[in-house]
């Protein structure tokens, strides 16, 4: 596949996590061939889920349909909103028809698990929503990285960096992925030892569910959805 032109789906939404978004676009926009598009549900303004960046997304899912690698991010809520729209768990299973790979980060893997197209395949997700995978016959693996035939899922946020990484590798090997990760200087060297769950103590996470419990406030707020605060936070935990 290498030297060939790929046609790069990203899927953006009103309350997308930014990193999910744009932390695999850095890497991807890199591949040799790479021809990316944002794409949301209507044309225009998407908010992300700190109400501070907005994105002016040029395409609509009612003119991109097809796609060599389709990319769902996450969010801290507003996934959930999403996953009630049945136009667009229609356009998604529409455009895996054409992929050579779908992917994901974060929550955006309980969307595609939603899409009925993870059923009966394992899947990873951010650690406070992964369980939600199991409504759908997903099974939740706590990995950074999971891949089942054409479908790979990452874990929370910056993992889709290291997804993305991954899946440059399949395309174009590993001397241009090692070329692409240089030319984003991604070289990972966090102060601590704490961004795995498994690694976590109990006070860290208990520290860290309250920062999401209140993005996930702030997030419904943005969405106009307060009143199902309580139900759907319930459902994460």
């Amino acid at each position: 596949m290498k030297g060939i032109e790929m046609k790069i789906i990203i899927y953006l939404y009103n309350g997308i996590t930014m990193l999910d978004a744009v932390g695999s676009y850095e890497v991807l926009r890199n591949i040799s061939g790479a021809d990316l598009y944002f794409v949301a549900e209507k044309k225009g303004k998407i908010t992300t889920d700190s109400g501070l960046i907005d994105i002016d997304v040029k395409y609509s899912i009612d003119e991109i349909k097809d796609a060599d690698i389709l990319l769902i991010p996450g969010s801290t809520i507003a996934f959930m909103k999403e996953m009630e729209k049945e136009n667009v768990l229609e356009w998604i299973r529409v455009v895996d028809g054409t992929t050579k790979w779908t992917t994901s980060v974060c929550t955006g893997s309980i969307m595609l698990s939603s899409s009925g197209l993870l059923k009966g395949l394992k899947a990873t997700s951010h650690w406070k929503a992964i369980g939600l995978m199991r409504k759908y016959g997903v099974i939740p693996t706590r990995e950074r990285i999971v891949e089942q035939g054409k479908y790979i899922t990452a874990a929370g946020v910056s993992a889709g960096i290291d997804m993305a990484l991954y899946l440059a590798s399949k395309i174009v090997g590993e001397d241009e992925t090692k070329a692409i990760q240089l030319t984003i200087e991604y070289d990972p060297q966090p102060l601590y030892d704490s961004g795995n769950y498994s690694k976590a103590s109990e006070k860290i996470i208990k520290i860290s569910e309250k920062k999401l419990t209140k993005d996930a406030l702030k997030g419904l707020g943005l969405l106009g959805v307060v009143k199902r605060t309580k139900n759907i936070i319930r459902m994460m935990k």
